[in-house]
């Protein structure tokens, strides 16, 4: 039931991408496990073997995001240049691979023109490349210093893009600057948002994700990842700080629009809160190989945290939350269908495929 240009101004090319011609999947798949996870009405069979392959003809190495097309086809990228792309479909068959040199593959965002899909992918090596969703390369943007937002020697290592309502391009530099880069459809650029790296209102520690939240009416806004700071920040499509959403103990990838909720797949969890403006002096303690996956409604509660601890809230405040269960290592993205089922990616998981979680 269902339920729930930018112009190319360093490479432009009109050849497709090599195709990796293998679609070989696992004959049998273990049935759904019994156990389920989640809290309130965001509860999950797990579907561990969901996205399982060959290893020996698709192997990945950090499944990073996955995002659906129009087609219903569950798209995701990776890191693996013998297939930096997987297209599987519902059941979790294979459908195409292809993508052999994105060789930091980590951002996957999907856009429609209003007649065909059309794929950005961030590559952590300093690239942010379209593609159609057969592979065929169209355009692709390289150092900011090419349009004099960057000196030469800054660091860019783009993480995530999003495409606003008139189709601008935000380009989020996590790992390297950490500024959000805006562009016009055109590839005319237009302005750099944010502080850099910092804890300021209009800073980020770790610009990792971003997404354009079109939830108010009339209202879109950005959804700016601060991972290290355990936080979403809110900004105008303009650039201007509106809030932040403060996730105490999830250190959180990219923000997930679907309906009226808000999904992120969080890479770790800390032991300890860190005390607001003490980061620098106060490292947190982190848990490595955690992860889980948490769930925000349209007023910014958290509702669920399928493999983590059931939220709390103390005089309105967010307690600490933390992983409960070892089902996930670094929740990296998670990706909705139609029918409101999740599809986890994970970073540095032993080179897991994605999991599907059955909504109940």
């Amino acid at each position: 039931m269902n339920r729930r240009k930018f112009l190319d101004t360093t490479t432009k090319s009109a050849a497709g991408i090599l195709l990796v011609p293998h679609f070989n999947i696992l004959k049998s798949k273990p049935e759904l496990s019994d156990e389920v996870i989640g809290h309130c009405d965001f509860k999950y069979r797990i579907h561990k073997a969901w996205g399982n392959l060959d290893r020996e003809t698709t192997p990945v190495k950090n499944c990073h995001e996955m995002v659906m097309d129009s087609k219903g086809r569950l798209i995701m990228v990776g890191d693996d240049t013998r297939n930096n792309i997987l297209i599987y479909d519902k059941s979790g068959k294979l459908l195409d691979a292809w993508g052999t040199r994105f060789k930091g593959g980590h951002g996957l965002s999907i856009w429609n023109d209003g007649s065909e899909d059309f794929l950005f992918i961030c590559d952590t090596k300093g690239s942010l490349v379209k593609t159609t969703t057969d592979g065929k390369e169209l355009f692709s943007i390289g150092h900011p210093s090419a349009y004099g937002a960057y000196e030469k020697d800054a660091p860019f290592k783009p993480t995530e893009s999003a495409i606003g309502p008139n189709g601008d391009i935000y380009l989020a530099d996590g790992y390297g600057s950490n500024y959000i880069l805006q562009f016009t459809k055109d590839g005319e650029f237009i302005r750099k948002i944010g502080g850099g790296r910092g804890m300021e209102d209009h800073q980020f520690q770790t610009a990792h994700g971003i997404c354009v939240d079109d939830r108010g009416i009339g209202n879109p806004t950005l959804l700016i990842t601060s991972r290290a700071a355990n936080c979403f920040k809110r900004f105008t499509l303009d650039g201007k700080y509106i809030e932040s959403i403060s996730l105490p103990g999830a250190y959180v990838c990219r923000p997930v629009i679907h309906n009226d909720n808000l999904y992120a797949g969080v890479c770790w969890s800390s032991e300890v809160r860190f005390e607001e403006g003490n980061m620098e002096t106060h490292p947190i303690r982190t848990s490595p190989g955690s992860g889980f996956v948490t769930i925000l409604n349209k007023k910014n509660k958290v509702v669920s945290n399928p493999g983590g601890t059931k939220p709390k809230y103390k005089r309105r405040k967010l307690q600490t939350m933390l992983q409960q269960k070892p089902i996930f290592k670094h929740c990296h993205d998670v990706c909705i269908d139609n029918d409101e089922n999740l599809y986890v990616c994970q970073w540095n998981a032993n080179k897991a495929y994605p999991i599907k979680l059955e909504r109940v």
